[in-house]
């Protein structure tokens, strides 16, 4: 990691962080000391990213921008509530996802960002539904399923 701690610190200004669609009809900004991100193993997000796991960057709402038009999708989720799902109107490559538990937060979809290369995940959750050749690493902490001690979990995205 750049600067030598967690996170993602490598942006156009350090406090300045942006991204986008395949296709360049949608474009965003993030203010922030720094990201942090976490990697989910739900069937969801593996069919989301048509990959593996999902790379979740939770930011505060009032700290991100976006310019160009998203639709969006609504599904439920596994503790009862329900994410609202946005992506590109002209592409469809999911940009983020808001969700009724977390009113004021959006979560950006890791790959999005314009520059994604230090992103490192500071946790994985629904590893109950890891793909068996996904090997994770040492050291970070890991949930079978959503983590239900909220403090901890928000800690280690601060």
């Amino acid at each position: 990691m750049a600067n030598g701690t967690k996170g993602f610190e490598t942006a156009v200004n350090p406090q300045e962080f942006t991204g986008g669609c395949q296709c360049g009809a949608v474009r965003y900004r993030i203010r922030a000391e720094r990201l942090a991100c976490y990697a989910c193993h739900c069937r969801e997000c593996q069919k989301q990213s048509a990959s593996a796991f999902g790379i979740s960057v939770p930011v505060a709402q009032d700290n991100f921008t976006l310019e160009g038009e998203v639709l969006m999708w609504r599904r439920p989720t596994d503790s009862g509530s329900f994410t609202n799902c946005y992506f590109c109107a002209e592409c469809g490559t999911r940009i983020y996802h808001a969700g009724e538990s977390r009113p004021s937060k959006v979560t950006i979809k890791g790959g999005s960002l314009d520059n994604a290369s230090e992103l490192a995940p500071v946790a994985h959750i629904w590893t109950i539904s890891k793909q068996a050749w996904v090997v994770l690493p040492e050291g970070i902490p890991q949930w079978d399923k959503q983590p239900e001690n909220a403090d901890e979990w928000t800690e280690l995205l601060a």
